[in-house]
């Protein structure tokens, strides 16, 4: 049974009416879809994997896609520290262009809804040659295959490779590289570091400093250190799984 068969008639007929709403959407479709056709501020609202009364509703910022809890409760709408008695106060509130501020400190202005329906031209090419190669494989060796998307991105204290001081510095995950960059307005970042090298991430307590972690490889283990022991976990989680699909071979 889908997650969507799971909500209440009312439920569903409420929520389709919102052109935003993305009822069958993965989290890792959401991120594709806004980060190959969604513009900085693009926001869409999903299913969450929770229950059937939790959403998410996926933001990008910038080259990311960040992803926040909306619950239902009764036929409110709580979302951060607000809670909405019906749907359209609750649309209401994102026509104003609201901040939604992550726990990384990032400001995200949610400037437009992205539509479940997106206009397509109607164009299609042509077959004037379909062969077969014959290279013996057969339905069996047809495995479909992606690179992981999951993004994600904030400010971590890193320690100096020659200089052992420690420096503030923005951090964006994608795929399977960590960059980091002087400062947020960066563009051009001081180093990046394939995940696929790496062969270890784990809490770090051998620093004089709390929130630590480390990623270890071949030629180095660096060391760094968020706000938050909650924060630094989420980073642990995030690189882990990452870790874990690179061995997969995705």
């Amino acid at each position: 049974m889908s997650f969507h068969s799971e909500l209440s008639k009312d439920l569903k007929d409420e929520l389709e009416s919102l052109r935003w709403y993305h009822h069958e959407l993965s989290r890792h479709a959401a991120e594709a879809l806004l980060l190959s056709n969604g513009s900085d501020g693009s926001y869409l609202l999903r299913n969450s994997n929770e229950g059937p009364s939790c959403f998410a509703l996926s933001v990008r910022a910038k080259d990311s896609v960040k992803h926040f809890h909306v619950r239902r409760v009764d036929q409110a709408y709580v979302f951060g520290f607000n809670q909405f008695p019906s749907l359209q106060e609750f649309v209401n509130h994102f026509a104003n262009q609201p901040l939604v501020g992550s726990d990384t400190g990032t400001l995200i202005a949610l400037k437009a809804p992205y539509p479940w329906r997106v206009e397509e031209p109607s164009i299609y090419e042509s077959v004037r040659v379909h062969t077969a190669i014959q290279t013996g494989r057969t339905e069996s060796d047809l495995v479909a295959d992606a690179p992981s998307l999951g993004t994600k991105e904030g400010y971590l204290v890193k320690q100096g490779a020659v200089v052992k001081n420690w420096k503030q510095r923005w951090f964006t995950l994608q795929r399977h590289e960590l960059k980091y960059f002087k400062d947020k307005m960066f563009e051009e970042p001081i180093r990046i570091l394939d995940l696929r090298d790496c062969s270890a991430v784990q809490f770090d307590y051998s620093q004089d400093r709390v929130n630590c972690f480390c990623l270890v490889f071949p030629d180095r283990t660096f060391y760094l250190c968020a706000k938050t022991g909650v924060e630094a976990d989420e980073w642990i989680k995030f690189l882990r799984w990452k870790l874990a699909q690179n061995r997969k071979g995705k």
